[in-house]
């Protein structure tokens, strides 16, 4: 049923191409930006400001590994000038529909900019990269510098301002990588293991010390099996670990049956709060952005391991 749907998609996108006459959205004099995830949606709005809209396809609690993109959002990319999507096969249902439009349109991979050898390795899928980046501070630097290059590419009477609203952001984000290392420093290093619904977490791992383990693989498409979750109850047993987390767009239910078969060892391991993984929080709070998503992550993370 996805193929066909999506077959269906990718005919419209073409005919909407083609047509003269399809619907176009009423004019602003601004250029208009479409991004996948929110992530991506808040660093264009930081560096465009009120030269630019932005309209993210996903978001609050949307799984991008899962989304299949609507005939609405067919009729959205196509009135965009520029589209902006993660890339690394984040978005794998909508890959088809992309790599069509990038036909007549600019189409940019953003996390597709950072060097290939500060990618980490999917271990799920040969010869593919874990496409997470957001995690680590300073890979998203590249995906800021990606957009601000785009942007001012596309209209270089703004190119100044893009420039500097991008090298705030860009020294607000050293701020962060900053923080976020000085509140892991509060944590001994056998302390720093973070258990979470799924492998998203490997770049943040790396960047900040963490051991990261995950109930599912790196996409949610994945499924935990009976001797995942004990395997794991065995280690959370077995080295006393405190807490574990769920993510805002991840089904909880295979937390849950971690905590149980953690208590059914005559162990007991809180759920330590929710983080913010493939989806930023609500746009009305301090989560719905980058920063404030990132803070809130490492802020939960340590205040649980730490029992406060």
């Amino acid at each position: 049923m996805k193929r066909f749907t999506q077959a269906i998609l990718l005919l419209s996108v073409l005919a909407l191409a083609l047509s003269a006459c399809a619907a176009q959205a009423p004019d602003s004099g601004k250029l208009r930006v479409v991004t996948t995830i929110g992530q991506i949606a808040d660093a264009a709005r930081i560096i465009g400001g009120d030269l630019i809209e932005v309209t993210p396809l996903m978001g609050p609690g949307v799984d991008p590994h899962l989304y299949v993109a609507s005939e609405g959002d067919v009729t959205t990319l196509q009135n965009a000038d520029i589209i902006f999507y993660n890339g690394l096969f984040l978005e794998a249902q909508m890959d088809n529909i992309l790599e069509q439009i990038s036909e007549y349109k600019t189409v940019v991979p953003v996390a597709e900019s950072i060097p290939a050898d500060r990618l980490l390795a999917s271990p799920i899928y040969p010869d593919e990269h874990d496409p997470h980046v957001w995690f680590d501070v300073q890979l998203w630097r590249y995906v800021v510098e990606a957009v601000r290059d785009t942007l001012m590419a596309a209209e270089p009477e703004n190119a100044a301002t893009f420039e500097a609203n991008a090298a705030a952001y860009l020294a607000e984000l050293d701020t962060l990588d900053a923080y976020v290392r000085s509140q892991a420093e509060r944590l001994s290093a056998e302390e720093r293991v973070l258990i979470t619904a799924h492998d998203a977490f490997n770049y943040f791992g790396r960047a900040y010390g963490f051991e990261v383990m995950g109930l599912q693989g790196i996409s949610t498409q994945s499924e935990a099996s009976t001797s995942d979750v004990q395997q794991l109850a065995n280690t959370i047993v077995e080295r006393q670990i405190p807490a574990v987390f769920i993510e805002s767009s991840v089904p909880v239910r295979t937390v849950e049956a971690l905590q149980e078969a953690v208590r059914a060892q005559g162990h007991e391991v809180a759920i330590g709060g929710q983080l913010f993984s493939d989806a930023m929080g609500d746009p009305a709070t301090a989560e719905g952005t980058y920063l404030g998503m990132v803070r809130h992550n490492i802020d939960t993370i340590v205040g649980a391991l730490l029992g406060e």
